[in-house]
Parts: C-alpha cells; sequence; structure tokens
C-alpha cells in the first residue's frame, strides 16, 4: 500500500471519528435537555381521571366523614374527583382487601384505619392481605377512647373506679361497641395492665353501647371520644380518663391512663392508603397534597373540635407507626384470647 493511501486512510479514520464524539456529545447534550421536560411530565401525567377512595366501613361514622372531607379536599387539589366507596364489613378488612389488591396506579386508595390495619391483622387469621400490600402515604389523624360511666355509679374519679373494680373481681360489666373494636381491646389493654377482672358485653355498635350505659344496663364503657363528646358535655355520662398519651384538647379535664400506668397508649387513628408499588411521583404528589389539605383550616378545625389530634406525617413515619401498632395492639388480642362472635 502507499504511503498516499494510507494516509488518506489515516485522515478518513480520524474523520469518522470526530463525527462520532461528535454525534455522542450531541446525543447527550440532547437527553440533558430533555431530562427535565420528561420529569415535568412524570409529575403531570397524574392524575387524568377520577380516582377512588374506598372508605372500608359504611357511611355516616367518622371514618366515612373524615373520608369525605379529606376527599372533598383532595379533589380541589388534583383537579380530579375522588369518589368515596363504602365497602364495610369484617372491621373494615373487606374493603382494606380491596385495596391491597388493585393496580397500583393512583387511583385507587384506601382510608385505612385500627381496624383495618392493625387490629385485623391478630383477629382474623385468615386475612387475605398484609401490611407489606400497602405503600402508607400519610397518618392522617388519631383519637382516644373515653373511659365513661353513668353519672350515678360510684366512681367519680379513675383512681377510684380502679379500686373498685379490683375489690370486686368479676362484679362489673364494661360495654363495647362490638367484639374486637379499638374500645374493646382498649378495656383489654386495662385490665392486663391493671390487673382488672371486668366482664365483657359487646354491642352491636356505639350507638346501643352508649344506651346501655346511659340506662345503668352496664357499668362502664371505653368508646371513640367523638362518638362520646355530647354525651359527656350534656351530663349525661361523666368522663373518667382517655387512652391516649397525653390529655385530649376536646377533654382538657380528664387524665390519661397513661398518668396512673406510663405507656399505655390504645388510639384509634385514620391513614391513607395505596396498593405497594405505586409509582414515587404519584405517592410524592400524593402526600404532599394530603399534607396540604389536613392542614386546610375546613378539615383541621372540624376533627380538632370533637378531639381528633391531627398529624399529617411522612410515608416513612406512617409506615413505622403501623409496624407499631401492629405488634401492640397483636399482643394485646393474644394475651386476652379475643375472638369475633
Amino acid at each position: 500500500m502507499s504511503m498516499e493511501i494510507t494516509k488518506i486512510i489515516k485522515q478518513g479514520s480520524s474523520l469518522r471519528r470526530r463525527a462520532l464524539l461528535g454525534g455522542m456529545a450531541g446525543l447527550t447534550a440532547a437527553l440533558a435537555l430533555g431530562a427535565p421536560a420528561a420529569s415535568q411530565a412524570q409529575e403531570t401525567d397524574w392524575p387524568t381521571k377520577p380516582i377512588r377512595l374506598v372508605v372500608p366501613f359504611p357511611p355516616g361514622g367518622s371514618t366515612d366523614a373524615v373520608g369525605r372531607m379529606l376527599g372533598n379536599l383532595l379533589a380541589e387539589r388534583l383537579g380530579q374527583s375522588v369518589i368515596i366507596e363504602n365497602r364495610g364489613g369484617a372491621s373494615g378488612t373487606i374493603g382494606s382487601n380491596v385495596v391491597a389488591k388493585a393496580e397500583p396506579d393512583g387511583y385507587t386508595l384506601l382510608l385505612s384505619g385500627v381496624g383495618s390495619n392493625a387490629i385485623g391483622y391478630a383477629l382474623y387469621p385468615q386475612i387475605a392481605y398484609q401490611d407489606s400490600e400497602f405503600a402508607h402515604v400519610s397518618l392522617l389523624a388519631t383519637g382516644p377512647n373515653v373511659l365513661v360511666v353513668n353519672p350515678s355509679f360510684e366512681a367519680k374519679t379513675f383512681k377510684e373506679f380502679i379500686d373498685i373494680v379490683k375489690a370486686n373481681p368479676g362484679k362489673y360489666v364494661a360495654a363495647s361497641s362490638g367484639s374486637g373494636s379499638s374500645g374493646h381491646l382498649s378495656m383489654e389493654m386495662l385490665k392486663q395492665v391493671a390487673g382488672l377482672d371486668i366482664v365483657h358485653a359487646p354491642y352491636k355498635g356505639g350507638a346501643a353501647a352508649i344506651t346501655a350505659v346511659m340506662g345503668d344496663q352496664v357499668n362502664a364503657l371505653l368508646l371513640n371520644q367523638d362518638n362520646l363528646l355530647p354525651h359527656v358535655e350534656g351530663g349525661k355520662l361523666r368522663a373518667l380518663a382517655v387512652t391516649s398519651l397525653e390529655r385530649n384538647p376536646a377533654y382538657p379535664d380528664v387524665p390519661a391512663i397513661a398518668e396512673f400506668y406510663p405507656g399505655y397508649s390504645a388510639e384509634s387513628f385514620f391513614g391513607l392508603s395505596a396498593p405497594a408499588g405505586t409509582p414515587e411521583h404519584i405517592m410524592e404528589k400524593l402526600h404532599r397534597e394530603t399534607v396540604a389539605a389536613m392542614n386546610d383550616p375546613a378539615i383541621r378545625e372540624k376533627l380538632e373540635e370533637v378531639g381528633f389530634v391531627v398529624v399529617a406525617n411522612s410515608p416513612k413515619e406512617v409506615s413505622d407507626f403501623m409496624t407499631a401498632e401492629i405488634r401492640k395492639w397483636g399482643d394485646t388480642v393474644k394475651k386476652s384470647g379475643a375472638k369475633m362472635d
């Protein structure tokens, strides 16, 4: 091969290398310029249709009310309708299973709670889902159960109640809104820490249990604070203690059981959860808008005036909270031998 041909080949190879490197540099620059646009598109591609919020209890209760308030605010903030779907039954586990098995696309959400996402795992051995099947968005709010008695009951304080029940094992009867409810298991937890022997009388719902205490048919009741507040304020029931770690703003003069038995905590809670595997950009947007909605005076004031404490925390915090709640309520169920009727 002549030196001239060799020179031409080398020059051609050099030109091709420069062209290739230049093309790669151009492609890299184009990709870099396109990355923010792709990221921005990802942020805005959800939601593009109505969202289904499953409330795993019938219409009319506290869970339903919270779900509807949150749904209205999220609809305003996200620009899409949020349709409430009440799927009650089995302490909320039926509706929760619907969400656990749903497509993780951000269009099916769950108003999670103590019954379906903490107590249920221990109370229903054949439960069809596990906590790992959810991506928790935020803990929305918590609320204690309140220990109440008929105003004619001899105990005027929580300490007197404990002393009287201890002195008369098996004599007194405590109602609940049903076996496996947070009120029932709150009493089981109290029996364990205080060494009480008190008979459990499950009723079909909170209203029936309240009527039984006001009618002096049973001696005591542990039930959600919002359901009891009007009866306590009206003087028809006497509040002796709350089950939160600290006193509740709606019951400022009522001590926490934890003041007598440190660490005692047995609260109901509301959370927002999605199916596990929901894309990160959807979770981030959903969390951001949920926290903003919970801090809106329209929902915060309504919840606080009936004794709920607004939380609105991070996905990591609510996941850790769920793990601790599952363990705590599971231990209570196991030690008490509680079963569904």
